[in-house]
């Protein structure tokens, strides 16, 4: 089979969803039409719908996405050991899983109002606030004292933080390992 150098559809989605941020950090959201992104993609608005109907969609994909990543991570600590070792695991996947999604964080803190105002946005952070209950409670246990369970979402909200502060042009490498080192702290 001759490869036609064309990319698989997800690489697709991926491809909108980079430069939608591109140009969402360049000339803010509000100010970023559907044209403009498929005109930068080099495809048809029609195209663009294919994948996506609206610059909502888009960033709703955002946080699909993200939280995707952390069910994955909840799924794969369910039916892992306790222990310090899981424990460790459970925190390094954490920290990957908002360096992945550290320039949409950034995104949306810049565009704070218009992304709040998009609907469904408080079903959306009630949803990402049932899987952070879900890591605290895999973290420390069930019936882990309050103490535990104030320091291990201190310890997740720290390490996001952190990431979204520092990592914008710092060595990605390094800044897992600070703030895995920090959470890992924290934890205890």
């Amino acid at each position: 089979m001759q490869h036609t150098g064309a990319a698989p559809r997800t690489d697709t989605r991926k491809r909108v969803q980079q430069v939608a941020l591109e140009l969402f950090a360049e000339q803010g959201y509000e100010k970023t039409s559907l044209r403009e992104i498929a005109e930068r993609l080099g495809v048809t608005k029609a195209a663009l719908y294919y994948h996506f109907r609206s610059k909502e969609d888009i960033v709703h994909s955002f946080t699909d996405d993200h939280n995707a990543r952390l069910d994955a991570l909840i799924d794969w600590a369910k039916n892992q050991p306790p222990g310090t070792g899981t424990r460790r695991e459970i925190l390094s996947r954490y920290v990957s899983t908002v360096l992945a999604g550290a320039d949409v964080f950034r995104f949306i803190e810049q565009n704070r109002a218009a992304v709040q105002s998009l609907e469904g946005g408080k079903e959306r952070f009630k949803l990402f606030r049932s899987r952070l209950d879900a890591l605290v409670e895999l973290l420390t246990g069930p019936d882990a004292p309050l103490r535990d369970h104030v320091r291990t979402t201190a310890a997740l909200f720290a390490t996001s933080a952190a990431i979204h502060v520092a990592g914008a042009n710092a060595d990605q490498d390094e800044l897992h390992a600070i703030a895995l080192e920090i959470a890992i702290d924290l934890v205890g």
